[in-house]
């Protein structure tokens, strides 16, 4: 089985590749908005096309050629795949890049053979912490302290610059590898919610840090500073960079934090089922705390991170019916409830059996009861 991996690293580059970097993405930049201004006034324009008029491009704009010729044609691939994101009601009208904001650019893995040695213009060694990238030779790099190499075929690299000046790179390579299903003997039924992040039907809850609450104050501080500077100031800049790295704290513990999550339930148990979620609809609600909480909560990543994790391990994973009321069932009879609509009863005696039923812990269980029968269904059908 094919499967795809990035591995991200910390770049340092020196003076001189930072400059290149940033001319880098000023021309991919440049290109992509260049296009997107032609295209408002030339319909039925494909992408064939757009590469087909690339070298004219950069004929007209020396400056293009310094570059990798890659990254320009990622840049027109990517502003294709955007519109037709847009004509498929994925995503709204594709806008101008800024520079102002996150910046990044892609370049492919061009592979070559002269006497019986294979050559590539993208290498990655773990040993050295040095990665090889076109136009830019070896770059010092940090992160994967636990590994001496990447297994796998790199198909291509993304250079990125956060709000915070900072450089990554990000390596996409092609492992083939062999998943073979395990034989289930664990299961675990997860309600996932905001005031506890996550409730297993083992009994065990997973508080919500609320990691927003925590850099709340200083966000608020910064912000009000921000907005009495004058805008383009050295001042205003500074703070601007000042309020990026708050959010990239509250990134990195929320992913860290989130990460240590699916790991523990996805080496603990075999078969893991979770509601189906539409958090979309959820943020329609107009109370802004609930909204803002439920952002901060991440619950889709979260799924993601055990779906992802999941597969890669053979283990089995499941999504019940969004609509299932696991709530109002009670676990031991079978009792539906529609009082238990009201979400400030948290504990409850079932009415017609009397067990006593932790309203989280009870709708874990009814979760892991559906997933079971899923389960089963599909071993059937197999």
């Amino acid at each position: 089985m094919k499967i795809y991996k990035a591995y991200k690293f910390r770049l340092y580059p020196t003076n001189d590749q930072r400059g290149f970097i940033n001319r880098t993405l000023g021309c991919k930049r440049f290109v992509y908005n260049y296009y997107l201004n032609y295209l408002k006034d030339n319909n039925g324009i494909n992408r064939f096309d757009l590469h087909k008029d690339l070298p004219k491009l950069k004929e007209e704009n020396e400056f293009l050629k310094e570059v990798d010729s890659t990254v320009l044609c990622s840049a027109v691939d990517d502003l294709c795949k955007a519109f037709n994101d847009y004509y498929a009601k994925r995503k709204g009208y594709p806008k101008f890049k800024s520079k102002f904001s996150k910046q990044s650019y892609r370049t492919s893995c061009v592979r070559s053979r002269y006497k019986e040695k294979e050559y590539s213009n993208i290498e990655v060694d773990l040993l050295t912490r040095n990665i090889k990238l076109p136009k830019l030779g070896k770059v010092k790099i940090r992160g994967f302290r636990n590994e001496e190499r990447i297994e796998g075929k790199i198909v291509n690299a993304t250079i990125s610059r956060d709000a915070t000046n900072k450089y990554y790179v990000s390596v996409l390579v092609e492992e083939d590898i062999i998943i073979e299903k395990i034989i289930p003997t664990t299961i675990v039924g997860i309600d996932l919610g905001i005031k506890d992040l996550v409730v297993t039907s083992d009994g065990i809850k997973y508080g919500n840090d609320k990691v927003l609450m925590k850099f709340e104050k200083r966000l608020k501080r910064l912000q009000r500073k921000l907005s009495r500077q004058v805008k383009g100031s050295k001042n205003y800049l500074k703070t601007k960079e000042k309020i990026a790295r708050v959010h990239a704290k509250i990134k990195n513990y929320r992913k860290h934090y989130l990460n240590d999550i699916a790991n523990e339930i996805v080496d603990d148990h075999d078969i893991i089922v979770t509601e189906s979620l539409l958090v979309k609809d959820m943020f329609k609600e107009k109370v802004k705390a609930f909204n803002k909480s439920l952002s901060d909560a991440s619950l889709s990543k979260l799924c993601s991170l055990i779906e992802w994790k999941s597969k890669i391990k053979g283990k089995y994973y499941y999504k019940i019916n969004t609509y299932y009321p696991s709530s109002q069932i009670c676990s031991h009879c079978g009792y539906k409830n529609s009082k238990l609509k009201d979400l400030s009863i948290r504990e409850y005696d079932c009415p017609k059996c009397g067990s006593h039923n932790d309203r989280d812990i009870n709708a874990s269980l009814n979760i892991l009861l559906e997933g079971l029968k899923l389960h089963y269904n599909l071993v059937s059908l197999v």
